[in-house]
């Protein structure tokens, strides 16, 4: 299942999205411990699987929570996302 997390306004799309069939394969969610934020969070699914999440404080904020992360040419990919599966998290901005 797709799980995106975010919100979209005047100045552009901003959502985190999950793949929490990859992230249930994952098994040791290690965007949580990544974000230097504290975003993330491991809750049980409608399937009684553990997947990662946003945490409902950061959902309308991601724009700016992610800010110091966001990617940009002279910057390492996102924390979160290298600490995962790969495909298992993605930025749409």
């Amino acid at each position: 299942m797709i799980a995106n997390y975010g919100y979209m306004d005047g100045s552009g799309e901003y959502y985190i999205t999950i793949d929490t069939d990859k992230c249930n394969d994952c098994g040791h969610h290690g965007c949580v411990d990544a974000c230097p934020k504290g975003m993330f969070m491991v809750e049980i699914d409608d399937y009684d699987d553990e997947v990662a999440c946003i945490k409902e404080e950061f959902r309308k904020q991601i724009k700016y929570a992610c800010s110091e992360c966001k990617p940009v040419n002279d910057r390492p990919p996102l924390p979160c996302v290298t600490a995962c599966t790969p495909g298992a998290i993605s930025h749409s901005w």
